[in-house]
């Protein structure tokens, strides 16, 4: 017996009559031919999850999605339409986004946030960091937290409540499908209900579209595939420690062969110190990140101080960095070039990226203020270079690890 095969009421009561995520009847997937080919092979609470994603009816005024946002065709990146480049258009004419919309894929795979045991190689000293959550400034647990940010955002999507989220999907196309997934009563208690959804988009996040591992970099781990000279020679300019440096914090396990331990992030904070966008009105507001986490210090053990982290942002993962532009939490690059040059001569040749003042002098960090600049990087490698000194990285060598950041955009699979 196939759950497609009964009729809406049969189905609803059988699903209400099982525990969801343990029942083999609710979790069959619908023929090939009863959906559409972008929802094939979803459970039903994957297609609910996929649904809510879309509905441009949560937000207010209707017209913004979680997917208008997050575009599937961008690598669930983007910013729905906004002439900002960096910022994302909200439901309201004259809403912007504060910061740089950030992919999706492979967001299921960071840690809840926490903080976590980091050793220093040299002496042997473990502290405690911060480590995971969602955004750039870790203020979402986890993904089910993290949807409730963009929905109720003034900025975003403006729902005023979570019961206007549930009725919205009640009065709606695919209200048989929440029932049919989660009961007859689903909607009874508003709270409860939006829990629910908030968890099918949770599943349908943790599909495989995801996080297909479908880039050239996959198959050449796979033995499938080879990389160019140049690709070749970037991968390991991106590995050296004494060139990029780059898996110090983007991590893949060198030795593994295997996809999934190459999600180059290891879920970490850190401060670049990038230039301000001066698209993103920050001066008198300037964006502190981490350390404006609400209940960091609650969080964070006792000799923990919380102004050491302002100016810190999440490590985003590099997989589909190529086409995921603009860059860094703020935007402010366009181009990848551009963003691997900055790390490799930020220090060296400063005036290439920040502002001079009056005597011509370069005025670094300027999207922080003078309080957080030296909680800037300027210790690991390519950062540990001084003004005038040779950049870890030549132009050559910075094309080489463009090449092989060109290799980590999955590919549609025949």
């Amino acid at each position: 017996m196939t759950l497609y095969g009964l009729s809406k009421a049969r189905r609803a009561a059988l699903c209400a009559a099982f525990s969801l995520l343990g029942s083999a009847l609710c979790a069959q997937t619908a023929p090939s031919g009863a959906v559409a080919p972008d929802e094939r092979g979803l459970t039903p609470l994957e297609l609910l999850g996929k649904r809510v994603f879309e509905d441009v009816n949560l937000s207010s005024p209707a017209g913004v999605s979680c997917a208008s946002c997050h575009d599937a065709a961008k690598a669930f990146q983007g910013n729905n339409g906004s002439s900002v480049p960096a910022l994302a258009r909200g439901s309201l004419p004259t809403s912007l986004g504060k910061r740089n919309t950030p992919s999706i894929m492979y967001a299921s795979y960071a840690p809840p946030f926490a903080f976590i045991d980091d050793k220093d190689e040299e002496t042997g000293k473990v502290e405690k960091i911060p480590a995971g959550g969602q955004f750039f400034d870790g203020r979402a647990r986890d993904l089910l937290a993290q949807i409730e940010g963009p929905i109720f955002d003034p900025l975003e999507m403006n729902a005023p409540s979570k019961r206007f989220v549930v009725e919205a999907v009640r009065d709606g196309a695919y209200a048989d499908l929440a029932r049919q997934v989660y009961g007859e009563k689903v909607f009874a208690d508003p709270d409860a209900a939006f829990e629910k959804l908030a968890q099918a988009i949770v599943a349908f996040e943790g599909t495989a579209r995801f996080h297909p591992f479908a880039s050239k970099f996959d198959d050449y781990l796979r033995g499938e595939a080879q990389l160019t000279a140049l690709e070749k020679k970037g991968f390991e300019l991106f590995k050296d420690k004494k060139k990029g440096n780059c898996l110090a914090c983007h991590a893949g396990k060198e030795e593994s062969r295997n996809p999934e331990d190459w999600l180059f992030t290891d879920f970490t904070y850190d401060a670049l110190g990038g230039p301000k966008n001066s698209a993103i009105p920050s001066a008198k507001n300037p964006d502190l990140g981490l350390c404006a986490r609400a209940g960091l210090a609650e969080a964070a053990p006792a000799d923990f101080k919380v102004e050491s982290v302002c100016g810190a942002f999440k490590v985003p993962t590099l997989r589909n960095i190529a086409v995921t532009g603009p860059y860094l939490h703020n935007g402010v690059f366009d181009k990848l070039r551009d963003v691997v040059a900055f790390y490799a001569t930020r220090d060296t040749d400063p005036g290439r990226w920040y502002p001079k003042d009056q005597r011509g002098k370069p005025q670094k960090f300027d999207d922080l203020p003078a309080s957080a600049h030296d909680n800037v990087n300027v210790e690991e490698v390519p950062y540990d270079r001084k003004l005038g000194e040779k950049p870890r990285l030549s132009e050559k060598e910075i094309d080489a690890i463009v090449a092989f950041l060109e290799t980590l955009t999955d590919r549609p699979k025949p």
